[in-house]
C-alpha cells in the first residue's frame, strides 16, 4: 500500500491533474485494491473534513479582501504609508512594503495583496527611476507578508488541521509578519543608497493629516477585523462576518466607489476562489485519513526517533523540505496534506505547534514567490505582462531575506510564542 500511496500521485501529477483529482483518485485506487473499505466513505470524510465551524471564516476573508482592493480601500492605504516615508530615500518602495503589511491585515491572501497592491504601485515604482527587475520583485514578493500577518488564511487551515486555535495562530504571525518587514525595509535603504536614488519631499504634518483623514476608515478596517478577536467579542469566524460587512459598509457607502452590480461580481468571483479551495480541503481530508490508518505518520515518526537526530538539524530538514514544496504546489494544497504528516514529528522532539504553525506559514509563503510555480508570480505575470525569466531575476535578494528571518523565527520561538499569552 505504500508504494502506491506515493507512486499514484505522482504519475497523477506528471500527467496535469489538478490537486484536488489527484488526492481523490489516489484514494479510490486504494480504497479498491488495498483497504476493505466501502467507498461511500469518501463523500462522508470529504464532508467531515469541511465540516468545520473555522473553515467558515474563509469565504468571508476572501469577499472582504477581494471588496476593499477593488473598493479604494488599498489607495488610501498606499497615500496614507507614502505620506509617513517623505524625505527618505528609497520612500516609495519602502510604502510599497508598508502597504503589503496593512492590507495583509485586511485581506489575509498574498495573491490578492499582489494585486491590490503591484497594480498602483509598481507602475509608480518604474517611473520613480527604480529598475524593472527591483521592482518586479519587490512587490511580488512583498504580497507574500499577508500570508503571515493576521488574518491568514493558510493560519486558518492549518488550525483546522492540526486543531489549533486559529486566535493563536494570528497573533503569533504578528512578530514574524513584522520582522520580515523590517528586513526588506533595510534592503531597500542599502539598494536605494547604492542606486543614488532621488529622494522626495520631506515629511509634511499637512499630508500626514490629510491622508490619515481620507484613509481613517481603510485605517480601521484592520482595527475592527484583530480588535474584534482580541477583545473576546468574536471569535475569527465571527470576525471574519464583520469584515464582509465593513468592506460593503466602507465602499459602498462612505468611499462610494463600487456599485452593487460591482459588489455582486466581486460576491461571484470570491464564490468560485472559495470552492477551488474548499474542494481540495474536502479531497485532503480523505487522503489524510488514509495516511493515518495506514500508520504512515507513526512509521515516519519512529524511523526519525530512531535515527536521533538533533533537534535544530530535523527543523532545517523540514524547512528545506517545505521551500521545495512550497514552489512546486499550492500553499492550500500543501498546508493540508502535510500538516498531518508533520505535526508528529515536530510533537515527538517537543516543538510547539503553533510555533510550528508559523514555520510552516512562512515556509510556504516564500514558495508563493519562488519559481517555478509561486502563485504571486503568475499573479504578476498577468498584472505587468513580464515574463516569468524576468520577473524571477529580482526575485533573489528578496528570497535571501525571507529565508533569513525563516531561519530566525524557527529557532527564536519568542517571535512566535510571547504575544500568545494573551488568548491562551
Amino acid at each position: 500500500m505504500g508504494w502506491a500511496m506515493a507512486l499514484v500521485p505522482f504519475v497523477l501529477l506528471a500527467l496535469g491533474l489538478p490537486v484536488f483529482l489527484i488526492l481523490l483518485v489516489t484514494a479510490a485506487v486504494l480504497l479498491a485494491f488495498f483497504v476493505n473499505v466501502p467507498f461511500t466513505v469518501i463523500p462522508q470524510m470529504m464532508f467531515g473534513s469541511v465540516d468545520k465551524f473555522a473553515l467558515l471564516a474563509v469565504p468571508f476573508f476572501i469577499f472582504a479582501g477581494e471588496v476593499m482592493g477593488q473598493g479604494g480601500i488599498s489607495d488610501r492605504l498606499i497615500r496614507w504609508v507614502r505620506s509617513m516615508f517623505g524625505g527618505v530615500r528609497g520612500s516609495l518602495a519602502l510604502t510599497t512594503v508598508g502597504t503589503c503589511e496593512f492590507f495583509g491585515a485586511i485581506s489575509g491572501s498574498s495573491p490578492a495583496t499582489v494585486a491590490a497592491v503591484g497594480r498602483l504601485m509598481y507602475p509608480a515604482l518604474r517611473a520613480d527611476g527604480y529598475e524593472e527587475k527591483f521592482a518586479l520583485g519587490l512587490v511580488t514578493s512583498s504580497g507574500a507578508i499577508a500570508s503571515i500577518i493576521p488574518p491568514s488564511i493558510l493560519m486558518i487551515l492549518y488550525g483546522a488541521a492540526a486543531e489549533q486555535s486559529v486566535a493563536a495562530l494570528f497573533i503569533g504571525g504578528v512578530l514574524p509578519g513584522l520582522l520580515i518587514g523590517v528586513l526588506t525595509a533595510l534592503y531597500i535603504v542599502v539598494y536605494a543608497r547604492r542606486q543614488r536614488l532621488a529622494r522626495r519631499a520631506g515629511f509634511r504634518w499637512g499630508a500626514f493629516w490629510r491622508s490619515t483623514r481620507e484613509g481613517v476608515w481603510a485605517l480601521g478596517a484592520p482595527v475592527v477585523i484583530l480588535g474584534s478577536i482580541y477583545t473576546g467579542i468574536c471569535t475569527p469566524t465571527e470576525a471574519a462576518g464583520i469584515a464582509g460587512v465593513y468592506g460593503i459598509f466602507v465602499t459602498r457607502y462612505v468611499y462610494r466607489d463600487i456599485t452593487w452590480a460591482r459588489l455582486w461580481d466581486i460576491a461571484v468571483g470570491s464564490a468560485f476562489l472559495t470552492a477551488q479551495i474548499m474542494i481540495i480541503v474536502a479531497a485532503s481530508g480523505v487522503f489524510s485519513w488514509l495516511l493515518t490508518i495506514s500508520g504512515v505518520p507513526q512509521t515516519v515518526v519512529g524511523a526519525i526517533q530512531g535515527l536521533a537526530v538533533p533537534p535544530w538539524l530535523l527543523l532545517v530538514t523540514i524547512n528545506v523540505f517545505l521551500l521545495i514544496v512550497g514552489c512546486l504546489i499550492d500553499p492550500t494544497s500543501a498546508t493540508l496534506i502535510l500538516t498531518p504528516l508533520l505535526v508528529p514529528i515536530v510533537q515527538a522532539i517537543g516543538v510547539d505547534l503553533i510555533h510550528f504553525g508559523i514555520i510552516l506559514t512562512v515556509n510556504l509563503s516564500i514558495g508563493m514567490f519562488t519559481p517555478p510555480f509561486g502563485l504571486n508570480i503568475f499573479v504578476s505575470q498577468a498584472l505587468f505582462k513580464a515574463p516569468m525569466a524576468r520577473i524571477a531575476r529580482g526575485l533573489g535578494p528578496f528570497i535571501a531575506i525571507q529565508t533569513a528571518a525563516l531561519m530566525i523565527v524557527t529557532y527564536v520561538p519568542w517571535l512566535s510564542l510571547s504575544l500568545t499569552r494573551f488568548v491562551r
